[in-house]
C-alpha cells in the first residue's frame, strides 16, 4: 500500500489513518521492500491539544507519511464526529510489532533517545529475544543541538531501514521531520515516546482490559500523579472541550501539505 493510497479520515485537521494494526504493519513492510521512505507519527489526545498552539508541531506532523490514532480518546472522538477510525494503533504495540517483523524478515533497527542505561536495556532486550543481529545501532536522547546532524550521519550510515525515536514531544517530531532527507535510506522513521522506558521496565504498561477501556493513561496517572496530572487532568479536559467544538461548531483548520512519494 503506497502511502497516497492510504485511507483517511480528517480528525481535527489531521489526516489520520483508517487502518488496523495489521494494515499498519503491512504498510510498512510494503515500503521497505520498495525501498521507499516512511515516515510515520502517532497523535494521542495530549498532541492534538499541543497542536493547536504549537505550529511547529502541526507542521511536522501533517507531513508525516503515516498517521495513527494512538489514543481510544481520538478513536472515540472521531466516532463522535461522524468519522470511522477502526481501531487504536497505539505506538508501544506499533514499535513491539515491528521489531518483531524486522527479526523475521532480517530488517535492521536503529534505536535513538531515552537514558544511555534505558537505550542499552532495550536494546539488549531486543537481543536476547530476538537477535543481536536486529540491531544497526543506537545512541541515548542527550546531545545538543550542535550535535544533532552527527546524530542525523549516524543513523544514515548505519544501514538501518527502520529508526525509533524515543523522545519526547515536539523534540521527536522536530527531530524526524527536519533530518528527513537525511535519513533518506532508512525506509521507517517513527517517534515512540517513552517506549523504551517501558521495554527496560522502567514505567509499567496498564492491564490489557484498562487499555481497551481508554484508561491507560489514569494508570499512568496514579504511577506518577505528581509528574502526570497536568498532562492528563487537564490535557484531557482540553481535549474534550476541543471536541465538543468540532462537534458543535466545526472549525477549519489549516490544510495538510500534499506529502510526495
Amino acid at each position: 500500500m503506497r502511502t497516497e493510497t492510504i485511507p483517511t479520515e480528517l480528525i481535527f485537521g489531521i489526516p489520520v489513518a483508517r487502518l488496523t494494526m495489521l494494515e499498519t504493519l503491512l504498510a510498512v513492510e510494503e515500503a521497505i521492500e520498495d525501498k521507499r521512505q516512511i515516515h510515520h507519527i502517532v497523535v494521542n489526545a495530549g498532541k492534538i491539544v499541543s497542536m493547536q498552539k504549537d505550529p511547529e508541531l502541526r507542521d511536522s506532523v501533517l507531513e508525516a507519511d503515516l498517521i495513527n490514532a494512538d489514543g481510544m480518546a481520538v478513536v472515540w472522538a472521531s466516532k463522535l464526529l461522524g468519522k470511522s477510525l477502526p481501531e487504536r494503533v497505539a505506538g508501544i504495540d506499533l514499535m513491539e510489532n515491528l521489531v518483531k517483523m524486522a527479526h523475521e524478515n532480517r530488517y535492521k533497527v536503529f534505536f535513538l533517545g531515552a537514558r544511555e542505561e534505558v537505550v542499552k536495556q532495550c536494546v539488549d532486550h531486543y537481543s536476547e529475544l530476538y537477535s543481536p543481529a536486529l540491531v544497526a545501532g543506537y545512541q541515548n536522547g542527550y546531545f545538543t543541538k550542535e550535535e544533532e546532524a552527527d546524530v542525523a550521519a549516524q543513523i544514515a550510515d548505519s544501514g538501518a531501514n527502520i529508526l525509533f525515536v524515543a523522545m519526547t514531544s515536539p523534540m521527536k517530531e522536530i527531530f524526524l521531520e527536519k533530518y528527513k532527507q537525511v535519513l533518506s535510506r532508512v525506509n521507517m522513521i517513527m517517534g515512540v515516546g517513552g517506549s523504551f522506558d517501558v521495554v527496560a521496565g522502567k514505567v509499567k504498561r496498564a492491564p490489557v482490559w484498562m487499555q481497551k477501556a481508554g484508561l491507560e493513561w489514569f494508570y499512568r496517572f496514579i504511577q506518577e500523579p505528581k509528574r502526570m496530572w497536568k498532562r492528563y487532568l487537564v490535557g484531557n479536559s482540553k481535549f474534550m472541550m476541543l471536541t465538543l467544538k468540532e462537534v458543535f461548531s466545526p472549525v477549519r483548520y489549516p490544510k495538510a501539505k500534499p506529502v510526495t512519494t
